[in-house]
């Protein structure tokens, strides 16, 4: 555990290409209708997620799904592994075609006792370019926390009531079928979220956990079908408490006028008890 900081400043880069089908393949899983992909066509913010993908050697793959411990991540030596939230800036369109380069660099390792043990943040960063550009056209801070495994003694934090009073709505039921397609289309192994057995029985919750990516997605994407014409600048979400495939939930958006600008839409999702599962910001051009 004393040497994960020295991770600090790794950087790897990958290349890829803005292929049509995988977009085609999330408008299904969102449940859009089917429409041609053309060249040049916008990519919607946070499709780059089906880009870059883990391909990691099937003999690499550790008993969680996961990729092993080492490689570019730090080797932390705690079993549970969570998404616990990104930061993004949008500064240029991504388009179908594009050629693209995403360099990921560890910008922090930070440890710390909490109250259900050891637990580490990792902090990477990531900058997607486009074709020859020096510049990046997106900027991404995702945020990684490992903890221990789950104890019979451990006391679940307090949950915290989501906001009233949203202006759009969705109900999405997170069955099998779509937890998978979400897995498949982000070639994410990770067992959490497709292998009841386990993740009952091994990692001690109650059901499968709805992948925290796929939230933020159907967050952006409400927004998309609300204000289909915004240019999104910015986009910020945490995850606060997991979801489970056992029951629907919701995902809510409301404009704020607060900020006395009108381009700050705040969105949230919540569990079937009404209890705040994810809660993030959006700032629009």
């Amino acid at each position: 555990m004393d040497n994960l900081t020295d991770w600090i400043g790794r950087s790897e880069t990958l290349q890829d290409r803005i292929a049509p089908t995988p977009i085609t393949a999330l408008r299904a899983t969102l449940d859009h209708p089917a429409a041609a992909i053309e060249a040049g066509s916008l990519l919607p913010p946070l499709w780059h997620w089906l880009y870059f993908l883990p391909m990691h050697r099937q003999s690499e793959i550790g008993a969680d799904g996961h990729a092993k411990r080492g490689g570019f991540l730090p080797p932390v030596p705690l079993p549970r592994r969570m998404w616990a939230g990104s930061q993004f800036e949008f500064h240029a369109p991504v388009r179908v075609g594009d050629r693209v380069s995403r360099t990921s660099t560890i910008a922090d390792v930070k440890s710390k006792t909490g109250r259900t043990g050891t637990l580490v943040f990792v902090k990477v960063r990531h900058e997607l370019r486009c074709n020859d550009d020096t510049r990046p056209a997106l900027t991404e801070h995702h945020d990684i926390v490992y903890r221990e495994a789950q104890r019979a003694d451990d006391v679940a934090p307090p949950p915290q009531a989501a906001a009233t009073g949203a202006v759009w709505q969705r109900q999405i039921v997170p069955d099998d079928v779509l937890l998978f397609r979400y897995s498949a289309l982000t070639f994410n192994g990770h067992r959490i979220h497709y292998d009841r057995k386990y993740v009952t029985e091994v990692e001690g919750y109650p059901g499968l956990i709805v992948h925290g990516p796929l939230i933020a997605t159907l967050l952006m994407d409400l927004l998309r079908h609300n204000l289909p014409d915004a240019d999104v600048a910015s986009f910020q979400f945490k995850a606060v408490r997991p979801t489970f495939d056992l029951h629907p939930f919701r995902v809510n958006g409301q404009p704020s006028l607060s900020d006395g600008s009108g381009k700050t839409v705040r969105l949230w999702a919540q569990d079937h008890e009404g209890w705040l599962t994810m809660d993030a910001t959006a700032t629009l051009r």
